[in-house]
């Protein structure tokens, strides 16, 4: 019988594999019982993320996944509420990390657009919104978004934290990976575009039209219509991996959030990649989990 093709599932699984073994240590203690590792369950939560379902499904599903359980080396499957114990251990430090190592094998252009939006907490059942006072139904974030369609950063909060506040932030982290951002008029700042050019970045800023010459600066801006890769980026998120949070936890929230951009980061790369491999597919080098 000839060996199965290797479908997308197989490839998402290994490029995976092979960036939580750079990043995640293997045990979140030396007094574990080491039945399964943490590099295991990373994967196994992206895969989650990227399939939209719970913890209970995921694990119903590995069981039939023989191929994806023989590459991580997995004899038996986690139980549910292993993998969410497992969530809890992955702090945010190593999503942002693994984040930010899902754009190496990606063709950055180095300008960026950067805008926010909404994801829905309304998955909670509403009494628990009001026994912990949820006073806010949506989590704002800010994604920076190369044109070529990379996330290359984000920015996560419970509040109503105004754009030319949060844009800094993100500006100082990632001013070595970008050299033009793209922004819309509410993110017209003049302390924000000084940043910019301390920090050797052309601010490519729309005016807020309170003036004449600001209708006619916004007319000259080039390159400003490429920033249209944050509504698609925004709308893609949420097509494909959903809409809502399902974490009740604000800082697990803001993890599942930053998961998805990584998967939607490690989709980018298989198709990047797929056509180079399409004849002749490369086999990865073996990592341990």
């Amino acid at each position: 019988m000839d060996e199965l093709p290797e479908t997308e599932l197989y490839r998402f699984v290994e490029e995976i594999k092979c960036l939580v073994a750079r990043k995640v240590p293997r045990y979140s203690s030396k007094y574990s019982r080491k039945d399964y590792s943490l590099r295991q369950h990373a994967v196994l939560i992206c895969l989650k993320i990227k399939k939209e379902d719970t913890y209970r499904e995921i694990a119903d599903e590995a069981v039939e996944m023989i191929r994806i359980r023989s590459e991580l080396n997995l004899d038996e499957i986690p139980h549910p509420s292993t993998l969410c114990r497992a969530f809890n251990k992955l702090s945010m430090k190593i999503w942002r990390t693994l984040l930010r190592l899902s754009i190496k094998k990606l063709d950055l252009s180095g300008a960026a657009g950067i805008d926010a939006s909404g994801f829905d907490r309304s998955y909670a059942s509403r009494h628990y919104t009001e026994r912990t006072k949820m006073k806010l139904s949506s989590l704002k974030t800010t994604l920076l978004v190369d044109v070529k369609g990379a996330i290359v950063d984000l920015h996560v909060t419970t509040t109503r934290k105004h754009d030319t506040k949060i844009a800094p932030q993100i500006v100082r982290r990632n001013s070595k990976l970008i050299d033009v951002l793209l922004g819309d008029k509410g993110y017209d700042d003049q302390k924000l575009r000084e940043l910019c050019l301390e920090k050797n970045v052309t601010p490519v800023i729309k005016y807020k039209e309170f003036t004449e010459e600001h209708k006619k600066l916004n007319k000259e801006l080039e390159d400003y219509g490429r920033r249209n890769i944050n509504e698609c980026m925004n709308s893609s998120l949420k097509r494909k991996y959903g809409s809502h949070v399902s974490s009740r936890s604000w800082w697990k929230q803001f993890r599942e959030i930053t998961v998805k951009c990584l998967v939607q980061n490690i989709e980018k790369t298989i198709n990047y990649l797929a056509p180079l491999n399409l004849k002749t597919p490369t086999k990865l080098k073996r990592v341990a989990t």
